[in-house]
């Protein structure tokens, strides 16, 4: 079977998900990648990369131009490598893209399958209302749409794609590369603290600030935060930055906290086993962006044995199961986020318990090769029906 994979940019230093899925699938499936550009290859490399940009320099600015004057619908180049490598099915990963790749796939007459991730889901045809209108051609006109969780899949159907097109598919971590090791807190010691995303403003992470500051009012024990992330040049992230920069020195933060910006993902994973507590509390930002289903930092860290402190929105109750497998408070509660923490320094040696059926969720549900052979179910359910 052979797929073509189709992404603007491979691949973002955030979407290490992403690289997993595809170089996960089993050995039968033949990936194709197409992009227009790449990035982070040292990181994120794969076999049959078909990068627009670097073999095609002057189509790749007339067809931009194109693009630009006419239809960003226009994309012979997908087509071109569709029909080359004689692929089946276009997977196109986020909703917009999906869009934009409606003309090419019935050009190179693949089954078209898309994949919504966050923002694509509410961000953009909240913010750009034209966006929803044109989901209505993409909900009748693809074969599938997949999505994360019950959360998002509700919120597609409400968009107006029929029910049945609708497939619930949760991304992977590559638990056999994330070892098992859960925390132990010695009371004596300081309590270090993780947090790691992108600076934008449905992460909350001014939230996880307050929630550390209430807390440390309240208890004399050592705090050390580490912030794994940063803001790229968007106006919103920038603006979501000095936020948390103001934050910090609000609460007078600035001697626990280590900013260590974006770093790969080997050197997060290492940051990760040298602390105790991973903090991730997302809310449903001011201008509509969620997370859509839920961040797949929740997923690896909770794999790899970290008491996981959330909040109830999209699909995250989906992995964290409140007293069971992690603590969930409400979005932007500072103060519950704090209680949650104060119960796990005063319950160290029940964390063994909820770290040890957080694993076993991950494993069964979220374990990418797993998911992998349930996308490839997916795919020849798709052929099949042709």
């Amino acid at each position: 079977m052979i797929i073509i994979h189709q992404n603007t940019v491979w691949l973002s230093q955030t979407q290490t998900w992403l690289y997993h899925q595809i170089k996960h699938l089993p050995c039968n499936i033949e990936n194709h990648i197409v992009c227009d550009q790449v990035d982070n290859l040292e990181q994120f490399y794969l076999p049959n990369i078909h990068n627009f940009s670097e073999n095609f320099i002057l189509k790749y600015y007339f067809q931009k131009a194109i693009k630009k004057l006419f239809s960003p619908q226009y994309y012979p180049f997908l087509v071109d490598q569709a029909k080359i490598h004689n692929a089946q099915i276009l997977h196109s990963h986020f909703g917009n893209r999906g869009w934009q790749n409606l003309v090419s796939a019935k050009q190179a007459k693949l089954k078209h399958i898309v994949t919504f991730y966050g923002f694509d889901v509410n961000y953009l045809p909240k913010q750009y209302p034209f966006w929803l209108q044109r989901y209505q051609a993409l909900f009748q006109e693809v074969d599938y749409i997949l999505c994360e969780g019950s959360h998002m899949a509700k919120c597609i159907v409400e968009m107006g794609c029929p029910a049945k097109k609708v497939k619930v598919h949760h991304l992977g971590v590559s638990v056999d590369n994330i070892p098992f090791k859960p925390r132990q807190w010695d009371p004596s010691q300081p309590l270090r603290i993780l947090i790691a995303s992108s600076f934008v403003e449905k992460k909350g992470i001014p939230y996880s600030l307050e929630a550390v500051a209430i807390f440390q009012k309240k208890n004399s024990i050592p705090i050390q935060i580490t912030i794994i992330g940063d803001a790229r040049q968007e106006k919103r992230q920038q603006q979501q930055k000095k936020k948390i920069i103001e934050t910090i020195e609000k609460y007078d933060l600035q001697s626990k906290v280590k900013l260590m910006g974006y770093q790969p993902y080997l050197i997060f994973l290492k940051e990760a086993y040298q602390h105790h507590i991973f903090l991730s509390p997302s809310i449903t930002s001011s201008d509509g962006d969620t997370e859509g289903g839920a961040p797949i930092s929740i997923l690896e860290m909770a794999a790899s044995g970290m008491p996981i402190l959330s909040t109830i929105h999209c699909d995250i109750p989906d992995i964290i199961q409140e007293g069971k497998t992690g603590l969930l408070a409400k979005e932007r509660d500072a103060e519950g986020l704090a209680e949650n923490l104060q119960w796990l320094v005063d319950h160290p040696k029940q964390w063994q318990i909820m770290l040890r059926a957080s694993r076993n969720h991950i494993e069964q549900e979220y374990n990418v090769k797993i998911q992998s052979q349930r996308l490839v179910d997916i795919y020849q359910c798709l052929i099949k029906g042709a």
